[in-house]
């Protein structure tokens, strides 16, 4: 299978996995059916888009119309179970995977255009985490980005990590499998051991 066969896989199981946990969280707020499509649609493709349109480029789902089957499946599912409970440990874990597929994802769709390293980490990180803070800011929910879980600390490890391993000029595989792995690591430690940023704590 060529490289750019499955990126374009990873992208859809990552936009599935974004939009499930969008659904999901969007129908255990009450939302009727248009409300689940929006926060499944902003909360899977907003970082693709941003993260183009910051490079000047088409938004991905212009590129590949199929990230809507993604997203109308994600939906679907949703719609037919009747899944208004709150989001459980499954679907974090399946945010989790979606996070690292679309660090991986992103870094090099910015390495794929001569971007400099810096460019590179700041495009990912802001792929990978615009629509997760979107979705909450739209579902009125506190985003778990600025307080908790560490998210954007995974993305930028996971992303930082691929780029140094490209330095070294090895197969595109061995830097993104590494760095995907980074961002689950980091991410599932800080929700088992509760670990976040430092805060700044008022003076007593």
């Amino acid at each position: 299978m060529q490289w750019s066969s499955l990126v374009n896989i990873c992208d859809l199981i990552a936009t599935f996995a974004f939009a499930t946990v969008g659904s999901r969280l969007a129908a255990a707020k009450g939302m009727d059916y248009g409300g689940i499509i929006l926060i499944a649609g902003v909360s899977s493709l907003a970082g693709g888009t941003f993260r183009n349109l910051f490079l000047v480029h088409e938004p991905a789902w212009v590129l590949n119309p199929w990230l809507f089957a993604s997203v109308l499946a994600a939906v679907a599912i949703t719609i037919f179970r009747k899944s208004s409970e709150p989001v459980g440990r499954f679907l974090l874990a399946l945010d989790t995977f979606g996070l690292a597929v679309a660090t991986v994802s992103s870094t090099n769709y910015a390495l794929g255009f001569h971007t400099t390293p810096v460019v590179a980490v700041i495009l990912a990180v802001t792929g990978a985490v615009t629509g997760g803070l979107l979705r909450d800011v739209l579902s009125q929910t506190e985003p778990v980005l600025l307080h908790r879980e560490t998210i954007g600390t995974s993305a930028l490890a996971g992303a930082v990590i691929y780029v140094l391993l490209n330095e070294f000029h090895m197969n595109k595989a061995i830097p993104a499998i590494i760095g995907g792995l980074v961002v689950v690591l980091v991410r599932e430690l800080s929700i088992k051991y509760e670990w976040n940023l430092p805060r700044v704590k008022p003076r007593t």
